[in-house]
């Protein structure tokens, strides 16, 4: 079921409405240019003030970071720590063995020991999260294979986007619009993990709270965000 057909396309924020308007877009790959994939399916649709956000996974599979499960050489520091991750309502994480070489070899062997051995330890203090916050960006944004619901990705682990910041400036430059790249799951979290210059990270974060773009098969990478008043 398409999650965005369950959310109204308009919220209030501070007594101004808001539209969110998803927009549907063909299956990335590698080969697309995302700057090429916003003057397609997204510039037709914008007018002047609108912020367009783009979800962190797809933006990373147009830099060539998902990478197929079976071509990842998992090895045995990997399999140890995949096996102590925490459960978690929203994914696996990096609870798989491929997922978490992928946050080692992202994030340095010494850097990922280094924080699960800390959050370990803070986690049976009461503390949660010091392990991602240790690791880093790029171990917190990786996405297990089994996760997504769209072929070809769904037997692949899909890495965090290269430089989120400068790739939403760079963007931003060549569209003329205001750009964010968005981390968002179906249970309340959302991070603006980069943005062209001038973009209120609160602002947007509360605006795509409740992900209206959906987590399922519904093919829309990009969301046009919209001041109504």
């Amino acid at each position: 079921m398409n999650k965005s057909k369950n959310i109204s396309p308009i919220i209030v924020i501070n007594d101004s409405r808001v539209e969110r308007i998803p927009v549907k877009t063909k299956i990335l790959t590698a080969e697309d240019n995302m700057a090429d994939i916003i003057r397609e399916y997204a510039l037709p649709l914008m007018r002047p003030g609108d912020i367009l956000t783009i979800s962190e996974s797809p933006l990373a599979i147009t830099q060539g970071r998902a990478i197929p499960a079976d071509q990842i050489k998992v090895g045995k520091l990997a399999r140890f720590l995949s096996k102590r991750v925490m459960k978690v309502p929203y994914g696996i994480g990096l609870g798989a063995p491929t997922s978490m070489q992928c946050a080692i070899d992202e994030c340095g062997w010494l850097r990922v020991l280094f924080a699960a051995v800390v959050g370990g330890f803070t986690k049976l203090l009461g503390r949660s999260g010091d392990f991602y916050r240790l690791a880093g960006m790029q171990a917190a944004l990786i996405d297990a294979a089994e996760t997504s619901p769209v072929e070809p990705y769904t037997h692949t682990v899909i890495k965090g986007p290269l430089d989120p910041g400068g790739t939403a400036q760079k963007l931003s430059d060549e569209t003329g619009y205001p750009i964010a790249v968005m981390d968002i799951n179906d249970i309340g979290g959302s991070w603006m993990i980069g943005a062209s210059q001038g973009v209120s990270k609160h602002f947007l974060e509360t605006v795509m709270k409740d992900n209206p773009q959906g987590q399922g098969d519904e093919l829309t990478p990009l969301c046009i965000v919209r001041r109504l008043d």
